[in-house]
């Protein structure tokens, strides 16, 4: 189910045939989570996951996307705003539509990791891990 809606000169679309990959690849490159990360890796992460593309005209100026079985749990990752169209409140409007997605409701469970948007996610009802010492992880480069 491909969603998309308006505001103003934005756009939040979920047509896989929409997204620039290669947009999504400059940003994520130098970002502090991924740096370096391959073309070939992020198209294949953003093949398997529900995917929100930000537009302004044909622009690409944001994304995230959502690991999800959608039925009971969901991890958000990949998400920015190109600094040039920051302060306009694009990322608590994307976070908005990604919660408010049909197919991520009734969730049992949705997860991100942020180093820095904290303030942000807790506005959505995102808190720190109630347990965290139940998580477990491989973390391999």
């Amino acid at each position: 189910m491909h969603t998309s809606c308006q505001r103003g000169a934005y756009r939040i679309a979920t047509d896989p045939a929409c997204l620039d990959m290669a947009a999504v690849h400059a940003y994520l490159t130098r970002s502090y989570w991924s740096p370096g990360i391959a073309f070939e890796r992020v198209q294949r992460a953003a093949a398997n996951s529900l995917c929100f593309g930000l537009f302004h005209g044909v622009e690409q100026v944001g994304f995230a996307r959502v690991v999800t079985d959608k039925t009971t749990f969901a991890y958000l990752a990949d998400v920015y705003v190109l600094e040039a169209h920051r302060g306009q409140g694009l990322s608590k409007w994307l976070v908005q539509t990604i919660l408010a997605h049909p197919e991520l409701q009734g969730l049992r469970r949705f997860l991100l990791a942020t180093a820095d948007a904290h303030g942000l996610y807790a506005q959505f009802g995102f808190q720190p891990l109630a347990k965290p010492e139940r998580m477990m992880q491989i973390l391999q480069s």
